[in-house]
């Protein structure tokens, strides 16, 4: 695990440099939601009108979904990433696929999108933020570390967290549809973002504590390529923090 701890305002370009690389060879393109990454798409939007950077090769997957919120829903995810992301780049719509939320047969809709996912030849970079109780994706704590896609209810604190997005928390669907762990693990590089001192505690635990279903990002250490980037905030508890600068400020040019 390669641990990159930048000023809040280099996390995002960090991370874009990462996804850069990909967006090039024409990737599979892993995408998440919420406050973290919209940043990176930001910057990912800038290159695209400054500097050339095409998508029109790409295709991308949502890690999760609201369920029963219809997709016209200004909160369900398949709305926020066209609104944050896709409709301001070159990438084809139908490309950029989601969990079915809608759909009543929930197991029947995972099983598809796990079989979509499988027919594109997998998802090459995976972007990921990481919840204060630690969930990735809306795995929370006690989740299988070998799931796959399926629907979960969020916890009472992810709720609580959500609950800024929309009028009050008792508006925040208490049901997702959601990539697995081990579907997470099957993505070729990882790239988890974290900010801010609410996340210090969740970092720690996710990159220096066990591996273990009570903090569902820990399972980055299991993967042969995972890349966090924390600003100073998020790594205030890493013990091992000026190691990983350490390592990064010493990496060869490659």
């Amino acid at each position: 695990m390669d641990v990159l701890i930048r000023p809040t305002a280099e996390v995002a370009r960090a991370a874009a440099d990462i996804i850069t690389h990909y967006i090039q060879q024409g990737a599979t393109l892993g995408l998440a939601t919420g406050s973290t990454p919209t940043p990176t798409y930001r910057e990912l939007i800038r290159r695209h009108h400054e500097e050339g950077l095409s998508f029109a090769a790409c295709r991308a997957f949502l890690l999760d979904e609201y369920y029963g919120l219809p997709r016209d829903h200004e909160q369900s995810y398949y709305a926020t990433i066209r609104r944050e992301l896709t409709s301001h780049i070159d990438i084809d719509d139908a490309l950029v696929d989601s969990p079915d939320g809608t759909n009543s047969d929930y197991v029947a809709a995972a099983a598809d999108y796990e079989e979509r996912i499988a027919q594109a030849g997998g998802i090459d970079v995976q972007l990921l933020g990481v919840g204060t109780n630690g969930h990735v994706a809306f795995n929370e704590p006690g989740s299988s570390l070998a799931s796959r896609t399926r629907l979960t209810s969020l916890h009472p604190q992810t709720v609580t967290d959500n609950a800024r997005f929309f009028d009050s928390a008792d508006d925040v669907p208490r049901h997702v549809l959601t990539q697995g762990l081990g579907t997470i693990l099957e993505a070729g590089h990882l790239v988890l973002l974290a900010t801010g001192s609410t996340k210090a505690d969740a970092v720690r635990r996710l990159v220096e504590g066990p591996v273990t279903a009570s903090c569902p990002a820990s399972i980055l250490q299991l993967h042969p390529r995972a890349t966090v980037i924390v600003d100073e905030e998020a790594a205030a508890q890493l013990d091992n923090a000026e190691y990983y600068r350490f390592l990064d400020e010493s990496a060869p040019e490659l």
